[in-house]
């Protein structure tokens, strides 16, 4: 008797990539502004560098919490509240004109990123892929974050060029709300075991918690923050003012990149086309091979990067090396990191479980963002912080190598045994 083969692409699916499409565009746009608006205001580079690490911080302090509030009123309106959260702190930040203003919104801003992001996504389409098509659906939802990604600094930049950044902060704010449009579609089955739905939230977190595992997890996601968003947030300005100027007969001239400063953008893009292809990549060899060995992997790929980039004069050529290097790994620890999370806790509360890992991630990210602007301050470029991140990069690659991947319920099974 032949069984029914699920289909890879939802609606779920194809609903969740919608809205992290979006929010993934606006949220990598915003390196973009450090420029604008430290000039308009005449602040110091650390003023908006902390507001983005204000979001990036309560981003990650709003994902378990959005987590927890899917698993208890619904993945919908758990998404619903996230979007209007998003909405409220860009328009009130259109209209701020103090550092601390900033700095207030953007924490509006990271609850927002944190109710139509990663971990609520993702829990939903987890939980609505089959085990076979699991690993692959939470790439390509990690992978629709890269998309947003391609075109979001490139698109603040373009809007920039005709009106003030305020207006595209509006402008920003209308496209998360019409994500809203796509929610019908998202109606998640529970396909959790019996013995998971039954088991408590709270149960479930005493055991994660007293696993060493678990912990190596959180650590581990700790470098992936302060890389990823340390590059969001200051990479467009570490190109606009360390790369070595655009040959005007050159190949990136003829293309329309005269700047520094559009190469910086472009950097951004470039990294989440690369990554497009890296995430999905990882998703294929994260349902054939150890997950935490490839872990290790992506972590050694980007530390080596990193320090081969910071070491040499930075270039055109070198930005764009680097750019589609890192893009390649840049979310693929996403799936590999949720998957391994589902694949030892299972999927009755995922959504919490990798919230309060990716709360690490943001840690991480809160520092590389803060400390990118204050490092600035104080030297005058970024080449302290960055070797900083390599660093840190190599103890994530180390660290990956404990964990135990066997799912907890069978370990305890074996050991009762």
């Amino acid at each position: 008797m032949s069984t029914a083969r699920t289909p890879l692409l939802t609606p779920v699916l194809l609903a969740g990539c919608i809205v992290i499409i979006v929010s993934f565009a606006i949220r990598a746009s915003f390196g973009v502004f450090q420029i604008p608006i430290a000039t308009e205001f005449n602040w110091p580079r650390s003023e908006f560098s902390l507001a983005i690490a204000l979001q990036n911080l309560f981003w990650g302090i709003g994902q378990p919490i959005f987590g927890a509030l899917a698993e208890r009123i619904g993945d919908r309106k758990a998404i619903i509240l996230g979007a209007l959260t998003y909405a409220a702190g860009l328009v009130l930040s259109s209209f701020a004109v103090t550092p601390e203003a900033h700095q207030l919104y953007e924490v509006l801003v990271g609850f927002g990123i944190a109710g139509t992001g990663f971990g609520v996504i993702l829990a939903v389409v987890g939980r609505a892929s089959s085990d076979e098509n699991r690993s692959m659906s939470l790439a390509i939802a990690t992978a629709a974050g890269s998309a947003g990604q391609v075109f979001g600094a490139p698109l603040a930049e373009w809007l920039l060029g005709m009106m003030a950044w305020q207006n595209v902060f509006i402008l920003f704010a209308a496209a998360i709300l019409l994500t809203l449009l796509a929610l019908p579609l998202m109606r998640s089955p529970h396909m959790a075991s019996k013995a998971e739905l039954e088991e408590s939230l709270g149960a479930i977190l005493g055991k994660a918690f007293r696993d060493p595992s678990y912990t190596l997890i959180f650590l581990g996601f700790f470098s992936c923050g302060y890389q990823l968003a340390f590059i969001t947030a200051h990479f467009p300005a570490l190109v606009t003012e360390m790369c070595g100027a655009i040959d005007p007969s050159g190949t990136l001239a003829s293309l329309g990149v005269t700047s520094t400063s559009a190469l910086g953008a472009v950097s951004i893009s470039l990294i989440g086309l690369a990554n497009i292809c890296g995430t999905l990549f990882a998703g294929y060899l994260g349902k054939r091979y150890s997950k935490k060995y490839l872990l290790t992997g992506i972590y050694i790929g980007r530390t080596l990067a990193a320090a081969a980039f910071i070491a040499f004069p930075i270039t055109p050529t070198s930005v764009l090396v680097f750019s589609v290097v890192m893009g390649a790994l840049w979310l693929a620890t996403v799936p590999l990191t949720s998957g391994l999370v589902a694949h030892i806790y299972g999927l009755r509360y995922m959504g919490t479980l990798y919230g309060i890992v990716f709360f690490s991630h943001q840690l991480g990210a809160f520092l590389g963002v803060w400390l990118g602007g204050r490092l600035y301050d104080v030297y005058g470029n970024y080449t302290a912080v960055w070797w900083v991140g390599v660093g840190i990069g190599a103890f994530s690659a180390i660290v990956h190598l404990p964990i135990k991947e066997v799912p907890l319920g069978k370990r305890v099974a074996n050991a009762l045994a």
